[in-house]
């Protein structure tokens, strides 16, 4: 199965020139707590999650004016639509993401994969290896 199978197609994203406030008002009314930063031609440049707001804005007191350049995670982790999933799933658990942007053969955002997309479309084993190695970031060392 390819990720083009399973990926969200109807993605929201914003720019880097969008607001903090305009981001986080798309968050609330898709329902959603990340969005793709992309430049002007939908190439990935990082990506925004209401985490980056709460800790980056708010805690810093920052304007919510702010441009999401500002507060955006710069780090891009995505793999091609026509990969197969597997690949998905070894670069969320290697980079311990939940989200996943999908790009086309030129670099052109066309889709995201959510943990939600994949306990349906893989075995129950392989699910949660992925989860076990994404959710060690959540986890304090004693």
């Amino acid at each position: 199965m390819r990720c083009k199978d399973i990926m969200k197609k109807d993605v929201i994203r914003v720019h880097t020139s969008d607001s903090v406030r305009a981001a986080a008002q798309m968050m609330e009314s898709y329902g959603i707590g990340f969005l793709p930063v992309c430049d002007e031609s939908d190439t990935p440049l990082g990506t925004l999650t209401d985490r980056d707001i709460a800790l980056r804005c708010v805690a810093h007191e920052l304007p919510l004016t702010s441009s999401v350049s500002d507060v955006m995670t710069c780090d891009v982790v995505a793999c091609n639509a026509d990969d197969e999933v597997s690949r998905a799933l070894e670069l969320m658990s290697e980079k311990q993401k939940s989200r996943l942007m999908c790009v086309d053969k030129r670099g052109k955002l066309v889709g995201v994969i959510s943990l939600s997309d994949l306990p349906a479309n893989m075995s129950r084993k392989s699910a949660g290896d992925v989860l076990r190695h994404v959710t060690k970031r959540e986890v304090k060392p004693s």
